[in-house]
């Protein structure tokens, strides 16, 4: 393993995966959420196939051996994509990115429930924390005189989005134990694609030249950023890496600020650190139960 590399990597990724965010944001004046999950998914398809193609996995992402599974997969994975590409066309990029720090907070609360892990104090505290960083931005949203009916939406669907990926996440710890990484890659661009056409009847429309690059130029670095992300893995242990995750709140500033004219809240820059936080502490208290379950492997083998 080569630390560093993943670590450039997994920060490589994050920098794409806003970038695509902004190229969305950029469109949502011009097309649906559902049209603008079509060109995500399509065009990534390509990057994905021949990804897989020179890595030899191209036979192995084609073969599947739970389909309905994938079916599952793609339809909790392209309601979030929509709920979040929504959330991106009514509130400020900074705000989004903060707000869907909830998702992996959300699913340590559903492996506890659906997968039966066990929630312990120390992290139940950790999400408790994490989930008041939330409110923190939340906050000046909640007042009834500033709330507008756009904003509301706005709310609302990044944290049905946070929900959603949160949900998706304990379906793959699911499929994992029959699926290969590469079918899970490959079967969820196809049906993301798939079910991103049955909005077509909800009004698309042809976004113009201009337009129409941005939302290929979307699914062309989202490719080239799942692919970044997976690639990141093969370096470095999902540990180190996870809180570099929350390296995409800068990015967001940045892009906010200069392609959108937004400047992040005060409530926002802390509710954001509050959950940053809280993040870093689960991550750090796996870390050192994973540090200490593998020093207790070979003192189990003995008996």
């Amino acid at each position: 393993m080569s630390p560093l590399h993943g670590i450039a990597l997994k920060l490589s990724a994050v920098f794409i995966f806003t970038i695509m965010a902004s190229l969305i944001k950029a469109t949502s004046d011009i097309v649906p959420p559902g049209e603008a999950v079509f060109f995500r998914s399509f065009f990534a398809m390509p990057i994905i196939i021949v990804w897989l193609a020179m890595r030899g996995d191209l036979k192995v992402g084609l073969k599947v051996k739970r389909p309905m599974g994938h079916v599952w997969r793609g339809l909790i994975g392209v309601s979030a994509m929509g709920s979040g590409f929504t959330a991106l066309g009514l509130l400020p990029l900074p705000e989004v990115t903060a707000l869907g720090y909830a998702a992996p907070l959300l699913t340590v609360i559903f492996a506890a429930m659906l997968l039966g892990e066990r929630l312990r104090l120390f992290r139940m505290s950790a999400v408790g924390l994490g989930l008041i960083g939330v409110v923190v931005v939340l906050w000046p949203r909640l007042s009834l005189d500033t709330l507008d009916d756009a904003a509301a939406l706005g709310v609302a669907c990044i944290l049905v989005s946070a929900v959603l990926r949160a949900l998706a996440q304990i379906h793959i710890r699911r499929m994992v134990a029959t699926e290969e990484t590469a079918a899970i890659v490959f079967w969820f661009s196809m049906t993301a694609t798939l079910f991103s056409l049955l909005t077509l009847p909800f009004g698309w429309t042809w976004p113009g030249t201009v337009g129409l690059l941005q939302l290929i130029g979307a699914g062309l670095v989202g490719g080239v950023g799942q692919i970044l992300l997976t690639s990141s893995y093969r370096h470095a242990e999902a540990a180190l890496l996870a809180p570099f995750d929350y390296a995409s709140i800068l990015f967001a500033i940045l892009f906010g600020y200069f392609f959108f004219g937004e400047v992040p809240t005060v409530m926002v820059l802390i509710g954001s650190a509050i959950v940053m936080a809280a993040g870093v502490i689960i991550i750090w208290r796996e870390r050192q139960l994973g540090l200490k379950r593998g020093k207790a492997r070979p003192v189990a083998a003995k008996w």
